[in-house]
């Protein structure tokens, strides 16, 4: 059974001028972590002695499945923390301290509770390892379908025995590649942020690259007087160039050795100038930049995207929607 597209993260790499998945660059997309989606899992599992000890290493990453942000109770784990956004009743049944969040209207309707799970407290046996037990297995049991992954799980038992408990389907992140020919492009260099006129404005850059992704043209034919697209100028065609995506749930650990890929690609000589990585995160995840609160307005914006060029400068750009915390 697949899971849809549009409840997985994706990240998008684009190279101008190259024709085929380079054979290091495949091999890194190759070894992306699989992951798991398990149903109907309690929460308070991750809590017992052997799963705890697991997360507490670091590479652990967890976010319910099928669940709104705006509507349902979100649950996730990421960089040792146990996160989850309730509504106002769950959590006034839970127990637990939390905080208002911050995307609330006149009257908290929604709070946000975070339990650091690599506090001293949270050792089996202490009491507020106790007392957060307590809460998640009898006061209120929460429970939902998970995706999950952790890049330690080929040689790490415990996941495994939980997941021979549960129904579970083990998956592996897709990946697809498109040619795409003669493609109008932006002419960047890595010094054109800091030119005073800036004709390719970063957001003009990031609008060209949706563009693409959706294969939207870019030549500001007048077939229709609805609605025309123009590349950003300076630009030029390029005979072809390879867009390669991937959706799944992808740890940081597997994007960053893309990213470290992607920059040795100048290593031999190459045509183009620069190359793109973009990474959508999850439009329900309850966080967005480190542990800043992720809010949902309309479309659950959570992106970056590095533009690394040919003498090892870089560009960042890290977008958000309206109901978010500001980027680091």
């Amino acid at each position: 059974m697949g899971i849809p597209n549009t409840k997985l993260a994706k990240l998008s790499v684009l190279i101008p001028e190259c024709g085929a998945l380079p054979a290091e660059m495949a091999k890194v997309l190759n070894n992306f972590s699989s992951y798991y989606l398990v149903r109907d899992l309690p929460v308070y599992r991750f809590l017992e002695e052997d799963m705890l000890e697991m997360i507490k290493k670091g590479s652990f990453y967890a976010l319910s499945y099928k669940t709104r942000l705006d509507e349902d109770n979100v649950i996730a784990f990421f960089r040792k923390k146990l996160i989850l956004s309730l509504d106002k009743d769950t959590y006034e049944q839970l127990g637990l301290e939390g905080k208002p969040s911050l995307y609330n209207h006149r009257k908290p309707m929604r709070y946000v509770v975070t339990v650091d799970l690599a506090d001293k407290s949270l050792v089996p046996g202490a009491k507020r390892y106790k007392q957060v037990l307590l809460c998640l297995k009898e006061r209120v049991p929460l429970r939902s379908d998970f995706l999950l992954t952790d890049s330690h799980s080929d040689r790490d038992g415990h996941l495994k025995v939980l997941l021979s408990q549960y129904t579970y389907e083990k998956c592996r992140p897709t990946l697809s590649t498109h040619n795409l020919r003669n493609l109008l492009c932006p002419s960047l260099q890595s010094s054109d942020l800091l030119g005073k006129k800036l004709l390719c404005t970063p957001e003009h850059f990031m609008e060209w690259l949706g563009a693409v992704n959706l294969n939207i043209s870019c030549e500001n034919s007048a077939t229709s007087f609805l609605s025309t697209y123009a590349c950003p100028e300076p630009c030029s065609f390029v005979n072809q160039a390879l867009l390669c995506t991937v959706t799944g749930l992808i740890p940081p650990e597997d994007i960053s050795t893309l990213l470290q890929e992607l920059r040795r690609y100048f290593d031999a000589p190459k045509f183009a100038l620069w190359t793109s990585l973009t990474v959508h995160g999850f439009v329900d995840s309850p966080v967005c930049w480190g542990t800043t609160e992720h809010g949902f307005l309309k479309g659950g914006e959570n992106l970056y995207n590095f533009v690394c060029f040919k003498n090892q400068d870089y560009w960042l750009h890290m977008a958000t929607g309206a109901h978010d915390g500001c980027p680091p």
